[in-house]
């Protein structure tokens, strides 16, 4: 190829690469512009961007610091730096000055900003200046760290921020809350997650637990209403059932903030107070006195049962809560309160009570029903004036009476011969008679300064010198083993030769009476008794012996006269007929004489309580026959006829036969005798109630009444129309069988004996000795 080929060539290649790298040029240029578009595009929306921000910051009055390496430096809010340097008490805005600031503030402060510098750690705090409040937040971004500083000047400097806020509220013990418009929490604090038992407010949300369902819908209610709404809610807490009170307040801009207060002490005090003023109320419904409470306003707040039936108050009209003037003028208008001349004055005087801070004394109202009241007054620890009505009228009677029975004890104590004492438990003299004055020789005015017995020993001593006869006296009256208080009595001898008989008796009430008695004319005359008492028993005795030798000795001979005028009689012609009639009489006289022997001995062996009854079934018709016959001879040589009537089921009685027997022959030979001839005599016998009449009747002349009333006596003399000692001895042979003896009798018409005998005579009816 040649030189100039090779020159186009190049020239060629030149021309080409030149057009080659100029459409390189080209492209390059038009990607650069197109580049440089993107990065205008961004710069520019980067500057709208930190204009948006610094016009936010700005707008939230806030000034942003970066610092980097220690060093600060302003990121915007110029005008909040200088708020802040103000707050904080600088003369200039300085950023590195401002954080210094903050940093000298307090110790804590500093420990916090170099945490964040050093290491990144967030901190958000307050710091107190001298012209205000100045809020403080740090974060870490990168290599920087960026502090927040907000001023709060004038009012709202106490105020603070949300995040410290929101600490405060997590510190509470009681759970807190912001619940939204349907009642589901968005914030909790810790204690609201401890009710809940979960770590987290999502945690919580997912398993659908909640502190309580009712403080949910409460607040629901609140954001519904837009009211703030509260309640009382008892839900489980700590492991215990627990009150809380629930206030639920709609807040600005959205949401409830709930809060809740522990009521649980004050809802078991206010329950058991409850409780209190009800069996406070109760108790006083049970008591006797009336009870009123009137309040503050005078209004009645509490009465009792007693207080309305007192009165004579409708329950339906105090349950209204008069006030005390209304129930004051029901009160007059029912003439139950006392009369007085002006009442208006007399309400105004009542009324004014509620101003005092003491409790008066205790007024009386004599009502004009004639009931007494002792009406109380004392303020109220809650106010107003409690009044108490207490009826005494019986009280005051029973005093009236107790009074009475006082002086009549005295006036009675008074009449006694014997000196009489009375000391209480304490030893002090309650009551004395003037006989206890007389007999020791004292004085009432003595008495009255000697007080107790101790006193009035010394003033008995000069007339009983026995020390322990005193000793033991105290011992009765002030000793208080009931035991030692036991009663005694004896007797002691004084310094003027007295007997004095003293006993001590414990009184119901404590105290104790002691006696005092003279007796030494009672000792001279009991042992001038018992000198006479022992002369007449030896005399009994020897009248006895004399009775009974006496009898002892007749009965020989008569036995004896009896024997021979038997024999006599039976002497046939060897004695005459006139002999034979002295014979028969002898004998008869005899035979009287043995048997008024005979009935001396009863006698004075039932005087003496000596006879027995030897008991038996004994036939009453059997006893009624035997004495007829017996004495069937004496009635036919009388001229009288001798009866029997009984009923033929008579039956038995309890006795002594032999008894029996003497007393129906006693009747029979006395009818027999005071029968004149043609007359009838007759024996006879009914049962009765529980009893067996005996009954002997003669037409005879029959009995003078000035003698019926001595005809069982003894020895009544025949002068005076008497038998003797025959119907003596039948009454005490029918009362040894514990039976009596009944007389009638009208002169000129005969009489009748009869003997009540019980069907079943006791053998020591007539002996008490006998008795078990």
């Amino acid at each position: 190829m040649s030189e100039q080929e090779l020159i186009l060539g190049a020239i060629a290649g030149a021309v080409l690469l030149a057009l080659c790298a100029m459409a390189w040029l080209v492209d390059q240029r038009r990607r650069n512009d197109g580049r440089l578009d993107e990065l205008r595009a961004k710069i520019a929306e980067l500057e709208a961007g930190a204009e948006a921000a610094q016009a936010s910051a700005e707008a939230f009055d806030s000034a942003l610091l970066s610092v980097d390496d220690g060093h600060a430096q302003l990121a915007s809010g110029e005008e909040s730096l200088a708020l802040c340097a103000e707050a904080l008490g600088l003369a200039h805005a300085d950023p590195q000055g401002v954080v210094s600031a903050l940093m000298r503030a307090d110790p804590d402060h500093a420990r916090r900003l170099r945490a964040l510098f050093e290491r990144g750690e967030a901190c958000a705090f307050d710091v107190q200046g001298a012209g205000g409040l100045v809020a403080v937040e740090g974060r870490a971004a990168g290599a920087l760290a960026w502090l927040r500083l907000s001023a709060v000047m004038g009012e709202e400097a106490g105020l603070p921020t949300a995040p410290r806020f929101a600490a405060f509220l997590d510190a509470r013990r009681s759970p807190a809350w912001i619940a939204a418009a349907d009642g589901s929490p968005v914030w909790v604090n810790a204690a609201w997650l401890a009710a809940a038992g979960a770590a987290t407010l999502e945690e919580a949300a997912m398993r659908g637990a909640s502190f309580d369902k009712g403080a949910d819908s409460l607040a629901s209610e609140a954001a519904n209403l837009g009211q703030q709404r509260e309640t009382l809610r008892w839900t489980t807490f700590g492991g215990r059932r627990r009150a809380f009170q629930v206030i639920a307040q709609p807040l600005e801009g959205g949401g409830v903030g709930v809060w809740t207060e522990d009521l649980t002490e004050t809802e078991e005090l206010r329950e058991a107070l409850k409780r209190h003023v009800e069996a406070h109320d109760e108790t006083l419904n049970h008591i006797a006195d009336a009870v009123a409470i009137f309040g503050e306003g005078k209004r009645l707040m509490f009465h009792n049962t007693a207080f309305a039936d007192l009165w004579g108050l409708e329950p339906a009209w105090l349950a209204e809560r008069p006030t005390h003037g209304e129930v004051l003028d029901r009160l007059r208008q029912r003439r139950r309160l006392p009369e007085t001349v002006d009442y208006a004055k007399w309400k105004a005087a009542e009324l004014d009570r509620y101003e005092e801070t003491s409790s008066g004394p205790d007024d009386l109202w004599s009502l004009p029903e004639g009931r007494t009241l002792k009406v109380g007054r004392q303020p109220h620890p809650m106010g107003g004036v409690v009044l108490l009505f207490s009826d005494i009228t019986g009280e005051l009677r029973l005093k009236a009476q107790y009074n009475a029975q006082i002086q009549v004890q005295q006036a009675t104590l008074d009449k006694l011969n014997d000196a009489v004492a009375v000391f209480g438990s304490d030893g002090r003299l309650r009551l004395h008679n003037e006989a206890f004055e007389r007999f020791w020789n004292v004085t009432d005015a003595q008495l009255e300064q000697a007080h107790d017995f101790e006193g009035v020993v010394d003033l008995c001593v000069p007339r009983l010198h026995d020390m322990g006869f005193w000793r033991e006296l105290k011992g009765r009256v002030a000793d208080p083993d009931p035991q030692a208080r036991a009663p005694i009595s004896g007797e002691v001898k004084t310094s003027d030769s007295r007997i004095v008989v003293y006993q001590s008796r414990p009184l119901p009430d404590g105290a104790t009476l002691i006696a005092f008695g003279d007796v030494t004319d009672a000792r001279k005359l009991e042992r001038a008794l018992a000198d006479r008492s022992a002369a007449l028993a030896e005399a009994e005795r020897l009248k006895r012996d004399f009775v009974g030798n006496v009898s002892y000795e007749l009965r020989t001979p008569l036995t004896t006269i009896i024997g021979y005028s038997e024999l006599l009689e039976r002497s046939g012609e060897n004695l005459s007929e006139r002999g034979r009639g002295h014979a028969a009489a002898v004998r008869t006289a005899a035979t009287q004489l043995a048997r008024s022997i005979d009935d001396v001995l009863d006698m004075a062996q039932i005087d003496a309580d000596e006879m027995a009854l030897d008991l038996e079934d004994v036939h009453v018709a059997d006893l009624l026959t035997q004495a007829a016959e017996r004495w069937a001879k004496d009635a036919e040589a009388a001229g009288v006829t001798i009866k029997v009537e009984r009923p033929d089921d008579i039956g038995l009685i309890r006795g002594d036969v032999k008894r029996l027997t003497q007393t129906l022959d006693h009747l029979t030979e006395n009818a027999v005798r005071q029968t004149p001839a043609g007359g009838l005599v007759t024996i006879a016998a009914r049962r009765a109630l529980g009893e067996i009449q005996l009954q002997v009747t003669d037409t005879g002349r029959g009995i003078p009444f000035h003698v019926q009333a001595h005809i069982f006596d003894r020895f009544i003399g025949r002068e005076r129309g008497g038998p003797g000692l025959g119907l003596a001895l039948v009454k005490a042979l029918v009362e040894l069988h514990g039976g009596w003896v009944a007389l009638e009798s009208e002169p000129g018409s005969g009489a009748t004996f009869t003997c009540h005998l019980p069907e079943a005579a006791q053998g020591a009816a007539g002996h008490p000795e006998l008795r078990f």
